[in-house]
């Protein structure tokens, strides 16, 4: 038989609306073994300027529907091998375009513990339930006595007529588009009802919303979903599948019953109560259909909730990834605490640790003099130019100290609040316990404090994405998925930025593209032993970094005070030559076309196109010559947190705050306002205009300033709104 399966590269341009030129040059450079980063970067002219992002949801798809092929052809070869294939079914298996689809069609031939029809079909049943299906209204008793079987297991005609039953009650089961059907209607026109548990009320109260619930499948949305999923684990909600919500609760049948009877071609309306076909389609809908599709809604609509929140996680953490560097200053750490101190840690510009101590600024100890004398000495020793106070517990006591403190002496150094999110997993971790082995936990997360206030991209690819904290759900998603997507995003943000390779950390050579962990070692060891690297061609000394890793990685290393002043740029060591050839027609050396605006503003890609670079490319090349240090992260901005609003209970409605946003969710972003319990601003609160979109309106790290409009202290929780105007 002749295959209809349509051809991977076309049904991924027809997915994603691109052209399929564009597609197949991304394929061909995927399956050469070149990384996205590097694809988005340097082969423009061959995707015809296809972004990261554009690259990113093809490698996802492209993943996806070769999967798909592999799932078909092991079915094919399965049905192949009971001798069942016809050509009607192996054509809708080749056209078939999702898994679910695709498993629904090889149901009916999966190996599985034989069934109570196949029992009574090989008892000889069978022409019985065909007579009993079309004779629907003869006498079912008189028609099976003639087919009691005791040596098979049918010894009266009760279990007989069960046999029959079973039957045609499976042939309905097992018809794949009768199931598109009914989970299209029910799509459509089912609801959740969700109910708190028996004697849950006060274990279950942060589900309070939920305590008598019913939303449409169509219209639920991810986060609300997922909740519900949460309360219904732990025991404390219950969720059940209505059908038929708009139906009249006295009608016993389902509209479902009649799209099964209109399926099989007649009338649900028109059958006798007693009607043999009636029998077999209640019992096919009531006893299996209804909790099979029920089960099949809510594991699709739970993948797509979690493919929801593993994109909004995603988006939150290139966000925090991407955030404003303090910069190349000397820092002191504060990891704040009460009885067991503040811990401090100074770093010089480089992240290297100076200086650390314990203080006891606040209570139960109260050595709050002393704990300034020994602030004001680090300060004082070490130049610090910068201050990083966690925000754990007593983070704005400690802020206050400081400010205090500063403020008795005179002295003017920045102090900014920073997110914990993870340091402890920093801290406590094999990297950490390697680069401070005689440390306390302690005091590397003040370390780790101070690093990410010069640094956020290059502190926080040290700790995993998922403790980091900014996605919702996190934990009840497919972990080793959420993984991959947010593999990518670091992966996509460290080789946007590009890294130092004379003092980058292993964490962080090893997100560049086509290096891993080993080749990272590799290269901090080779760093340890020969000095700081001189050139990018030295790379290639570099034990297991062979011609394809440094193809694909060099364009993202930078080296400062490099031989070739293109060693600290983003230009590709493959176009030098290029740029020599552009400097020479200019009459200038390679060194004089860096920042020169001027003269690369005034010059044609076209005149230096050839086989090698085109046009397209060429003008990447003088872009980055223009800016050959330019860095896409914003410029450093410090939220100014409100002296005396400390907690919860400080908060007064109406009151008018600046702070910093800490997530972004499908239904808000939640706001951290200095009260150690983040406030919401719904999404109907995020403009005076209609937003569709939260994350086209804020994003994680942004400085907003916010309206309190309701406090809830026994759920802590906290109602925020960026309309700041009060209408009348």
């Amino acid at each position: 038989m002749k295959t209809t399966i349509p051809s991977v590269n076309q049904k991924l341009a027809n997915e994603v609306n691109l052209p399929l030129v564009q597609v197949n040059a991304f394929i061909t450079l995927y399956d050469d073994g070149n990384t996205v980063p590097f694809i988005a970067r340097y082969r423009k002219e061959a995707t015809q300027g296809l972004d990261d992002i554009q690259l990113r949801l093809l490698e996802t798809r492209l993943i996806y529907l070769r999967e798909l092929n592999v799932r078909r052809q092991s079915i094919l070869k399965a049905i192949v091998a009971l001798g069942k294939l016809t050509p009607e079914l192996k054509v809708k298996i080749e056209q078939c375009e999702n898994k679910s689809t695709l498993e629904d069609l090889y149901l009916p031939y999966k190996s599985k513990r034989i069934s109570k029809g196949e029992l009574a079909i090989e008892a000889g049943l069978e022409p019985l339930a065909d007579k009993l299906w079309i004779q629907a209204d003869g006498e079912p008793q008189s028609l099976g006595r003639q087919y009691i079987n005791p040596n098979k297991g049918f010894s009266d005609i009760d279990s007989v007529l069960e046999g029959a039953l079973s039957i045609c009650m499976e042939r309905i089961v097992n018809d794949p588009q009768l199931l598109g059907k009914l989970r299209h209607y029910l799509s459509a026109n089912a609801a959740f009802e969700c109910k708190v548990a028996k004697g849950k009320e006060q274990q279950a109260v942060k589900y309070k919303d939920y305590f008598d619930y019913q939303e449409p499948l169509h219209k639920i949305p991810a986060h609300r979903f997922l909740a519900i999923l949460r309360g219904k684990k732990e025991g404390l909600l219950k969720l059940d599948l209505n059908a038929d919500p708009k139906q009249d609760k006295k009608t016993k049948s389902s509209y479902c019953e009649s799209l099964i009877a209109h399926h099989l071609g007649f009338s649900w309306l028109q059958l006798p109560a007693n009607n043999w076909r009636k029998k077999v389609i209640q019992k096919a809908w009531k006893g299996k259909l209804a909790g099979q599709l029920e089960t099949q809604l809510i594991t699709r609509l739970k993948d797509d909730a979690h493919e929801n929140a593993m994109d909004n996680f995603a988006s939150n953490l290139k966000a925090l990834l991407m955030a404003a560097p303090a910069g190349p200053k000397v820092t002191l750490g504060l990891d704040p605490g009460l009885r067991t101190g503040c811990k401090l840690a100074v770093i010089d510009s480089t992240g290297k640790l100076l200086a650390h101590q314990t203080i006891y600024p606040h209570q139960p100890v109260n050595k709050t003099q002393q704990a300034a004398q020994e602030v004001l000495k680090l300060i004082n020793d070490f130049k610090v130019e910068l201050i990083a106070v966690g925000n754990g517990t007593a983070s704005r006591e400690s802020d206050d100290f400081i400010h205090t403190t500063l403020a008795q002496q005179n002295l003017e150094v920045a102090t900014v609040i920073v997110s914990e999110a993870g340091a402890s997993v920093y801290s406590a971790s094999e990297l950490a316990s390697e680069e401070f082995p005689d440390l306390d936990v302690s005091i590397r997360g003040a370390v780790s404090i101070a690093r990410r206030l010069q640094d956020p991209l290059a502190e926080l690819v040290k700790i995993d994405a998922k403790a980091i904290g900014v996605g919702l759900y996190q934990h009840d998603v497919n972990q080793s998925s959420l993984s991959q997507r947010l593999g990518s995003v670091v992966e996509d943000c460290v080789n946007s930025v590009g890294v130092d390779l004379n003092s980058a950390s292993v964490s962080l050579l090893a997100r560049v593209a086509g290096l891993n962990h080993t080749v990272a070692k590799n290269i901090v060891s080779y760093r340890d032993l020969n000095g700081a690297f001189k050139s990018r061609l030295a790379l290639q000394k570099v034990p297991r970094l062979g011609d394809k890793a440094y193809q694909q990685s060099a364009g993202f290393l930078r080296i400062n005070n490099a031989l070739n002043p293109l060693d600290n740029s983003a230009v590709h060591p493959e176009a030098y030559n290029l740029v020599k050839r552009i400097a020479a027609q200019q009459g200038v050396k390679v060194q004089q076309l860096l920042n020169n605006s001027g003269l690369l503003n005034s010059l044609d890609a076209q005149n230096y196109a050839d086989q090698t670079f085109g046009v397209i490319s060429i003008r990447e090349i003088i872009q980055e010559l223009a800016k050959p240090q330019r860095d896409p992260r914003p410029d450093f901005q410090r939220v100014d947190f409100a002296k005396n609003i400390n907690k919860i209970s400080d908060l007064q409605d109406g009151m008018l705050l600046q702070g910093v946003i800490s997530n972004v969710t499908n239904f808000g972003a939640f706001v951290d306002i200095g009260v150690h319990q983040d406030g919401l601003v719904h999404i109907s609160q995020l403009a005076d205009n209609f937003v569709s979109d939260p994350f086209a309106i804020v994003k994680v790290g942004q400085l907003v300033n916010v309206r309190v409009v309701e406090i809830d202290v026994q759920r802590k929780r906290i109602a925020l709104s960026m309309r700041l105007a009060v209408k009348a």
